[in-house]
C-alpha cells in the first residue's frame, strides 16, 4: 500500500478488498430497471408486510444462547447424516407420474416437472461464505455431482444469500446450456461469474418467463438481500411458482409468514407439491424465517386453506444457521403435518420421490439426535401460534450475516 492509498475513501477501501464471491453491485440499465419496480421504495426494495432484516432483542441473551455448551452440542447430528446412496440410478428413469422431487440438501432441490427438469437454489459449496475457510460449513456431502446430475433446463435462484446462491456452484453451471430465472438485480452477480445475459430471466415479483414450456413466476417472499456487510437492498427476493402443462409446484425460497401466501395460492394455486422453508428460524428474526407451524400454515394459506398435494420441507438439515436443534424442524413439522392432516415428505438428502406415488415418512433424523423437548408443545400453548418460548425482549441486535 501507498502513501496516497490512505488518502482514498473507507468505502472506496472496502470495495477494491471485495472478493468475486461477493458478486456484483447492480448498475446501468439493470439499475435503472430496478428503480421502475413498484416494490423499489425510497432506495430499497420493500416487503410485501413490515419486516424487521436485522435481529432484535438482547445482544448478550442471544449470545447466551448461541454459545451455550449444551445447546451447541445440539446443533450438529451425532454422527453422519445418511445421504441416499442411489441417486444417480434412481434418476436415470423419468417420473412415472410426471412429477418428481429430489431434495439435495438445504434449499436446493431438482425438480422433474411434465418432462423438464428445474434445479432450484443449487448450493454444492463446502460453506456458504464469501471465504472458503470460514463461514457455515457443510453437515453432509451432496448426493452426486453436479456433472452426474446432467443437463438442467432452468436454474432458479430465490435470493442472493451464500446459502442460496453459491459462486462454485453457479461458475459450473454457467459452463452448460442451462437458463436461469433470478430475481431483479441478482443477474448481476451471475453476469460477473460468467453467465451470459441472454440465458437469463430476470424478473420482478409476478412476473412470468416461460422456458421450455414451463412458465416460471417470480411471486412475493417475505425477507432480505445482500452478500456484504452493507446491504443496499438493491437485489429482490423472491418465492416462485412453477407450472407445467400437467403440474404446479412452488418454491418458498426464505421468508417469513405473511398473508400474501393466500393470494399467491388464489392465482397460481393449487399445488401439486410445495417445497417450504421450515429451518433457521429464531424468536431473534420472527419476520425473515418460518417456524414449522408457520410453513404448514404457509402451505395450507397456499392449497386455498385446506390440506391438498405434498410438503416438502426446506432450508434444514445441511447447515447450523440458528439457535434451534439441528433436528428440531424436521420434529416439528412432522408433528404439525399431523395435526393438519397434511401429507410431508422427509427424504434423505439425494432421495427422489413422487408426490403421486409413496411418499418417504420415516423420522431417520431420530438416530442422530436426542429426544427433543419440544418447546412448541409447551401447556398452554396454541399450537399454531408458533414461537415456543416466550419471545425475547424486542431492541436492537447488530449481528452481521445473511441467513
Amino acid at each position: 500500500m501507498t502513501g496516497a492509498d490512505y488518502l482514498l475513501p473507507l468505502r472506496t477501501k472496502l470495495r477494491s478488498m471485495r472478493t468475486e464471491s461477493f458478486g456484483a453491485d447492480p448498475a446501468g440499465a439493470r439499475m435503472e430497471r430496478i428503480r421502475r419496480s413498484p416494490h423499489f421504495v425510497d432506495g430499497a426494495f420493500q416487503n410485501p408486510v413490515g419486516a424487521r432484516i436485522r435481529p432484535s432483542g438482547s445482544t448478550v441473551e442471544f449470545a447466551k444462547t448461541y454459545f451455550q455448551k449444551e445447546q451447541r452440542a445440539l446443533r450438529t447430528p451425532n454422527g453422519g447424516v445418511p445421504v441416499h446412496p442411489t441417486t444417480l440410478a434412481d434418476l436415470a428413469a423419468p417420473p412415472v407420474s410426471g412429477l418428481r422431487l429430489t431434495w439435495m440438501g438445504h434449499s436446493s432441490v431438482l425438480a422433474e416437472i411434465d418432462g423438464r427438469r428445474i434445479l432450484f437454489d443449487p448450493v454444492w459449496g463446502d460453506r456458504c461464505s464469501p471465504f472458503p475457510f470460514a463461514g457455515p460449513k457443510r453437515l453432509h456431502p451432496t448426493p452426486l455431482s453436479l456433472a452426474a446430475l446432467g443437463p438442467v433446463d432452468v436454474v432458479v435462484i430465490s435470493h442472493d444469500h451464500y446459502d442460496h446462491l453459491d459462486l462454485p456452484t453457479i461458475r459450473a453451471l454457467a459452463g452448460t446450456d442451462t437458463v436461469f430465472a433470478v430475481p431483479l438485480g441478482v443477474g448481476a452477480h451471475l453476469e460477473r461469474w460468467g453467465v451470459p445475459a441472454a440465458r437469463m430471466h430476470e424478473l420482478d415479483w409476478n412476473e412470468t418467463a416461460t422456458v421450455a414450456g414451463i412458465s416460471l413466476t417470480a411471486t412475493p417472499a417475505r425477507h432480505f438481500c445482500g452478500r456484504g456487510l452493507r446491504n443496499g437492498q438493491h437485489t429482490l427476493w423472491a418465492s416462485w411458482v412453477v407450472a407445467g402443462p400437467e403440474h404446479r409446484i412452488y418454491h418458498s425460497g426464505d421468508t417469513g409468514y405473511f398473508p400474501g401466501f393466500r393470494d399467491i395460492g388464489a392465482e397460481h394455486g393449487p399445488f401439486d407439491a410445495t417445497m417450504i422453508q421450515i429451518g433457521a428460524y429464531s424468536e431473534y428474526w420472527p419476520d425473515i424465517h418460518m417456524t414449522p407451524a408457520e410453513g404448514m400454515r404457509a402451505h395450507l394459506d397456499l392449497q386455498g386453506g385446506r390440506p391438498h398435494g405434498v410438503l416438502l420441507p426446506i432450508h434444514w438439515g445441511t447447515f447450523n444457521l440458528a439457535p434451534h436443534a439441528w433436528a428440531e424442524p424436521g420434529e416439528w413439522t412432522k408433528d404439525a403435518g399431523e395435526e393438519a392432516d397434511q401429507p410431508v415428505a422427509f427424504p434423505r438428502p439425494g432421495e427422489p420421490f413422487e408426490p403421486a406415488g409413496i411418499l418417504p415418512v420415516e423420522p431417520w433424523w431420530r438416530a442422530l439426535s436426542p429426544v427433543l423437548a419440544r418447546p412448541w408443545r409447551l401447556p398452554g400453548e396454541q399450537t399454531g401460534s408458533g414461537r415456543g418460548p416466550a419471545a425475547a425482549a424486542r431492541g436492537d441486535l447488530d449481528l452481521a450475516g445473511e441467513r
